[in-house]
């Protein structure tokens, strides 16, 4: 039987270490890291996405979101090009690959017949929203926690992705260990986030500092200036294969599930639309194909978990 990723995961990564410094003054050592990295099979990663399925002129008519998209002949998506797992951009040939960006690419090809037919708007954990309300974008693709809250502003297709909670801490720091470990100590997150929520449960005597951004928060422990991080346990997977030599991941996965869904306008008929596209690319093997591709060969984990429920 398939095991999520976090139980293959969880232990095989308890004691890796992950991301060289990310000021400017250590930007040779990260490029350093960055090349030891285990980068994705770009070869196959193309394959895939150029052979993806295609939805019926009906099945497009039947949607006023996907007609939309149709009309203007590309796929906007909000997402990132700095997430090494999940949407990568590669300068040497300008394109995007990763998880993520597999998933908006085979949409693409799924609507308009051409998985390069996307254009990326860039966004973090606090414009997500913005963009899909000011119409900027068509989705968002961006390891987007599905949470009440949000659904008030947007709606979600999925989940496609479940993970957890982890903790970052420096290489070599002993004295966090774990969840018990964190009471009084200076624990970063990111604003905006689910970090400060979990933290408020799960921790609720840390001393938590918000940061705009993974990176920012990153940099605050390599530097001293946190004592850990707290967030999404694939953002920590993410920073191991990238630049393996500097921080380590205390303890195990903790929380509740948190499921990753792609956003959408609020109440819009694409919900169902991109519901429809995640069950034949996972129905047809696509899904799990991209999983291997984009996580599995390169965290050394050789069986996909299971996709998580669509909710319709």
């Amino acid at each position: 039987m398939k095991k999520t990723i976090l139980s293959l995961l969880a232990f095989s990564f308890i004691s890796c270490v992950l991301f060289s410094a990310c000021s400017p003054s250590s930007k040779n050592t990260a490029q350093k890291n960055e090349q030891s990295a285990i980068s994705i099979d770009k070869e196959a990663f193309d394959q895939l996405v150029a052979s993806g399925i295609e939805a019926s002129a009906e099945e497009i008519a039947a949607s006023e979101w996907a007609s939309k998209v149709k009309a203007a002949g590309v796929l906007k998506v909000g997402g990132v090009r700095t997430s090494f797992l999940f949407s990568q951009l590669d300068e040497t040939d300008n394109k995007t690959r990763g998880f993520d960006a597999g998933l908006f690419q085979l949409l693409a090809r799924y609507i308009l017949g051409d998985s390069s037919k996307y254009e990326i708007t860039q966004v973090d954990s606090s414009t997500r929203e913005a963009v899909l309300q000011s119409g900027q974008v068509d989705a968002v693709f961006a390891t987007y926690s599905i949470t009440d809250a949000r659904k008030k502003l947007i709606s979600f297709a999925g989940p496609y992705y479940t993970s957890r909670q982890a903790i970052l801490i420096k290489a070599g720091n002993k004295n966090i260990t774990g969840l018990e470990s964190l009471e009084n100590k200076i624990v970063a997150t990111q604003s905006g986030s689910t970090g400060p929520s979990v933290l408020a449960e799960y921790a609720p005597k840390a001393n938590v500092q918000e940061f705009k951004n993974d990176i920012e928060a990153r940099t605050a422990v390599q530097q001293g200036r946190a004592d850990a991080y707290v967030t999404d346990y694939t953002l920590i997977l993410n920073a191991i294969v990238k630049n393996p030599g500097a921080f380590e991941i205390a303890g195990i996965p903790f929380g509740t599930k948190d499921n990753y869904g792609i956003g959408l306008p609020l109440d819009s008929d694409g919900v169902a639309f991109v519901n429809n596209f995640l069950k034949k690319i996972e129905a047809n093997g696509t899904w799990e194909k991209l999983w291997l591709i984009s996580l599995g060969n390169r965290t050394g984990i050789k069986e996909a978990p299971e996709a998580p429920l669509i909710v319709d």
